[in-house]
């Protein structure tokens, strides 16, 4: 693990051409609530099983709900042989600290069925 990123270097990343994987941990159910637009769930009890998805990535950031559990779930990345090469990161502060938009999951959907999308 390379350490604490905090939210406001993460807003800013989220804005860049290489964005880093943010990996929220929570359950579904918290997921679907409110999440940082652009991250993926993978809950931290189907963490090991998953982690090999975050293979192909330069930079990983771990969320939760007060940046205690993802600090965990950083190490357990880097523990895994195939991000031996990213920079993994837990977010401080976890969601209590972000205090940039969140995205729930009926506003994906409505993003995803506008008159421009595909399907």
């Amino acid at each position: 693990m390379d350490g604490e990123i905090s939210t406001d270097e993460v807003a800013s990343l989220l804005n860049t051409e290489n964005p880093p994987r943010i990996v929220d941990i929570r359950s579904p159910g918290a997921f679907a609530r409110g999440h940082i637009p652009g991250s993926e769930n993978v809950p931290f009890g189907r963490l090991p099983e998953m982690v090999e998805s975050l293979a192909d990535a330069d930079h990983i950031v771990t969320v939760c709900p007060h940046g205690k559990a993802s600090v965990q779930a950083a190490r357990l990345i880097t523990s895994f042989e195939g991000t031996n090469d990213a920079r993994v990161e837990s977010m401080a502060g976890g969601l209590e600290a972000w205090a940039g938009p969140l995205e729930t999951d009926d506003e994906r959907a409505t993003a995803d069925s506008s008159p421009d999308s595909p399907f």
